[in-house]
């Protein structure tokens, strides 16, 4: 009888532990299929979009499998009447139409298209995206294989640590029948918890035997799962945020341009039709078109400057300098314009032995912006002050230099946002001004690139103080990279 109690408990926990793992695996398995053919769909869109970005039409095979290669896809062009324009593996000449390719369809009518199915000319399974292009589509392919395999491998995964988990289970059971049976129960209904996805859920201590080290290793097993989780689910919102992040930027940027350019537009056709020949007018028309010129010019400036800190393209030159001499560098820059505003530029110095250690180039450009921006926005006969005078910031000697001006002052409302790129307290005044919106993100980006940070203080009809903070000595940055993480964020 007790063989048969034995072999009978053995029986019944192989079966429910096998069940646990099918029901884990199934769930396990569609799971990761679903999410990782999601996030590969969304990074396909993004990677079309980019590439959308540079002219295809007229790109050589090499340079087109090149793109298609670090996209890690097959990329392909259709013409709006379905001819393939270009592929990246395959002559497009003998390609047949694409017009009735279900992902193609939707591109062409202005959405973004995708599907899973067999390629007719390669013969395997593939995850198509298609977005539209001026041309017509833009299509890239990556092969099912690449899903298999990563949903292969967590599959392999999460089926050896479960069977692990439950492999003392097994081996208590053939000591323990009777008081194995009853806690096999509570571990079974935690293992179908975990299926379900309730990551949450922990089994109560069962003691210092076997049984209790189970119960501690599947509440381990979840702790992990559940970390799992709340990190997919904080890449996701990640993800969110970055494509929030890239649609407003892709916004302002296109309404910042789109101003000036119907300008120049308006003004160039008005020329055409017969304005070129009036002497009244003609100058005055090519004045403003050279205006909205410069205009684009300034903001393609600021672009790049962002662009650049960003990616880490910038090299700065650290070194040590005195204080007091680059605040007065940027006082001579920017004399003649306060001059013809009778605008006093006053300089309260630091120590004369005070040092920075930064990139002076860097930090002229800030000086510049913020000295700009307070001659701008200073009456006639006001004054601006730049000051300088050690701080510490945690175990940092910093030197913080301030801009301050007698000028109309921000309302409090704008001021946690007055960094932000584009945005502008008073957006008409602005633009009369020729601002681009960039300038104090620059400043900004410069700041923290250098080991600093930059902030405001400010009150309507009282004036404005904007400060920005340098490191004394070097702080080991490495010309960029160690703040790299904060500035793509900002």
């Amino acid at each position: 009888m007790t063989g048969k109690i034995f072999l009978k408990l053995i029986a019944a926990v192989f079966a429910v532990l096998m069940v646990s793992l099918v029901a884990v695996d199934l769930l396990a398995s569609r799971i990761a299929e679903s999410s990782y053919e999601r996030t590969l769909t969304r990074e396909l869109e993004d990677k079309c979009r980019m590439i959308a970005l540079e002219d295809l039409s007229q790109a050589s095979p090499k340079h087109l499998a090149e793109v298609a290669h670090a996209a890690g896809g097959r990329l392909t062009l259709v013409a709006r009447d379905g001819s393939v324009i270009a592929d990246s593996e395959n002559d497009p000449k003998t390609m047949a139409n694409h017009l009735d390719r279900p992902e193609v369809k939707m591109a062409m009518s202005g959405e973004v298209g995708s599907i899973r199915r067999n390629s007719p000319t390669m013969g395997m399974p593939f995850l198509y995206v298609a977005i539209p292009v001026r041309e017509g589509a833009l299509r890239l392919a990556v092969p099912m294989s690449q899903i298999s395999m990563q949903v292969g491998a967590i599959r392999t995964q999460m089926l050896t640590a479960t069977a692990l988990a439950f492999l003392p289970a097994v081996l208590v059971s053939f000591w323990f029948a009777r008081y194995a049976s009853t806690k096999l129960g509570a571990i079974i209904e935690y293992a179908g918890q975990l299926a379900e996805g309730n990551f949450r859920a922990r089994l109560k201590r069962q003691g210092p035997d076997e049984l209790g080290e189970l119960s501690a290793k599947l509440n381990e097993t979840g702790e992990k799962l559940q970390a799992m989780f709340e990190q997919l689910q904080m890449e996701s919102k990640e993800l969110e945020k970055l494509e929030r992040i890239r649609k407003d930027f892709v916004i302002n940027v296109s309404h910042e341009l789109r101003t000036p350019l119907a300008s120049i537009q308006g003004y160039t056709e008005t020329l055409l039709d017969g304005a070129l020949d009036d002497p009244e007018n003609n100058v005055r028309f090519l004045s403003i078109i050279r205006q909205n010129a410069e205009r684009l010019a300034r903001l393609t400036a600021d672009l790049l400057t962002l662009s650049r800190i960003e990616l880490g393209n910038t090299k700065f030159q650290f070194a040590s300098y005195y204080a007091n001499g680059l605040l007065r560098n940027s006082m001579d820059t920017l004399q003649p314009l306060a001059d013809r505003k009778n605008i006093s530029l006053r300089l309260i110095p630091a120590r004369d032995t005070a040092e920075v250690f930064c990139d002076s180039e860097a930090v002229h450009q800030i000086l510049s912006n913020l000295i700009d921006n307070a001659i701008k926005y200073t009456p006639e006969g006001g004054s601006v002050t730049l000051a300088a005078y050690p701080v510490t910031s945690g175990s940092n000697e910093m030197i913080e230099i301030s801009v301050r001006d007698s000028g109309i002052g921000i309302p409090p409302d704008d001021l946690p946002r007055l960094f932000e790129r584009f945005y502008r307290v008073d957006k008409a005044r602005s633009r009369q001004m020729g601002g681009t919106g960039l300038g104090l993100a620059i400043v900004k980006h410069l700041a923290l690139a250098q080991g600093g940070e930059a902030r405001v203080e400010s009150m309507v009809n009282q004036g404005s103080t904007f400060y920005f903070t340098l490191p004394v000595h070097d702080l080991g940055l490495l010309e960029h990279g160690a703040v790299q993480a904060q500035l793509t964020t900002l």
